[in-house]
């Protein structure tokens, strides 16, 4: 049996840790692929996690945003010191907070909302790990603000751990720490140590053979990041009951059916593109049970084969699904491999990703007693040629953004509108088509 790839990993982490001056710190397997695609990526571009904000013009100050940022990153060794690779093994060195808040300019003529994607695309190589960003369009009545992170240093949950922190610290207004305090680091390193152990676990022959036969129909026809991007939105009834364990599984099978009426349309050129499975990638997982809540990078990046056809069995995809997350934990690389050793081409990019956020987990950004309004940013990178946002809370949120330059606009409109009709025909929604944005 060979060694897992997680094995291989901390054996050469420990023989480098060994032998550094200062204190490293190993990785989860998703903080290894993110800086990996990090080296992969035009420019070198990192991929970043922003959520947005608007708040009336004059709540928020500056100088109290920058310490509230730094107050909260120096009790958080994910977001201190900086990801670096010793003897070409990735590892965190620890440091002080790295973190920062700037008022970004607006061009003549220009927009708040332009030019903080700007800023985004310009996420300096070397970090901060968390930025605040503030803009207004000239003589606006509103202010927009990023909170920003790079994705190697946080997960969903801990965006509401991050949230929560900002608008206590903001409200505080104390001196920051210098740094995490030694629990603070024994805390994180024993979680991330533990998020190891179980990926260690994950990855045998069981595991292999699930995925296996799940994934050894892959065509491996998407992959690639996309840079000129479009956005379409619609607000749904919030799933209520039943329907409401039923939205991921049915959000699965309308992505899936959305991407291969995408990749049809290439079909003249690329006839591999509409025919096999496609890989729609989504976030899974978070820390081990036994491990301290910390803020870092925990999630997995599971699989899910999507076949074309007309709407699936919801029952007989939903027990798909949850035999897949009997074997959530296996690393995204093992995935590949036992994909590959099945005799799939995939190498490994996704044809589509999907992303679902409860809402209720996270609280509304206060600063100086005024909750922000979150607001959502079109053109922004994406790491597939579809990627497909919900956000569950007061109602569903479904946003879908596609690749500009490999799309055009009226098939992503088109395959937007099956997207809803599927949710639709498996959650009972009718949604309003004039909503469409």
């Amino acid at each position: 049996m060979h060694a897992s790839i997680t094995a291989a990993y901390l054996a050469r982490y420990r023989s480098a840790a060994a032998d550094s001056p200062v204190d490293l710190l190993p990785l989860t397997g998703a903080q290894r692929r993110f800086l990996i695609a990090r080296r992969l990526a035009p420019q070198h571009r990192s991929d970043v996690v922003p959520l947005f904000f608007t708040y009336p013009r004059g709540t928020l100050d500056l100088d109290r945003l920058a310490r509230a940022a730094v107050a909260v990153a120096a009790h958080h060794p994910a977001l201190c010191g900086g990801f670096a690779t010793v003897r070409g093994t990735p590892v965190l060195r620890t440091g002080g907070p790295s973190a920062e808040a700037a008022r970004i300019a607006v061009a003549p003529g220009g927009t708040a909302r332009a030019a903080l994607r700007e800023a985004l695309l310009d996420w300096p190589a070397g970090g901060p790990a968390l930025r605040l960003l503030v803009a207004a369009d000239p003589g606006g009545d509103e202010e927009l603000l990023v909170v920003a992170l790079d994705h190697a240093a946080c997960d969903e949950q801990s965006l509401g751990v991050l949230t929560a922190e900002l608008g206590a610290a903001y409200e505080r207004d104390e001196p920051p720490a210098a740094g995490p305090t030694s629990q603070e680091l024994a805390d994180y390193r024993q979680a991330v140590e533990s998020q190891l152990a179980a990926e260690d676990a994950a990855a045998g022959p069981a595991a292999q053979a699930h995925w296996g036969r799940r994934l050894g129909a892959l065509t491996g026809a998407g992959g690639g990041t996309a840079t000129a991007t479009g956005m379409l939105g619609e607000r749904l009834p919030a799933a209520e009951g039943a329907a409401r364990r039923a939205v991921f599984p049915a959000l699965l099978d309308a992505v899936g059916s959305a991407a291969h009426r995408l990749y049809r349309a290439e079909e003249s050129t690329r006839p591999e593109a509409g025919g096999g499975a496609l890989a729609l990638g989504y976030p899974w997982g978070g820390r081990a049970e036994s491990a301290p809540g910390v803020l870092g990078c925990f999630l997995n990046t599971l699989v899910h084969p999507a076949t074309a056809g007309p709407a699936a069995d919801l029952d007989v995809l939903a027990d798909a699904w949850w035999d897949d997350l009997d074997q959530a934990g296996t690393p995204f690389d093992e995935v590949v491999r036992a994909a590959r050793a099945a005799g799939s081409p995939w190498s490994g990019g996704l044809d589509a990703l999907l992303t679902l956020e409860d809402l209720h987990r996270r609280p509304p950004l206060a600063l100086g007693g005024v909750d922000g309004r979150e607001t959502h940013l079109a053109g922004r990178p994406l790491a597939a040629p579809l990627a497909v946002s919900a956000s569950h809370g007061d109602d569903l949120l479904i946003r879908l953004a596609w690749d500009r330059d490999r799309f055009p606009e009226t098939e992503a409109r088109a395959a937007f509108g099956e997207l809803l009709a599927v949710l639709g025909h498996h959650l009972h929604a009718r949604p309003d088509p004039g909503r469409v944005s």
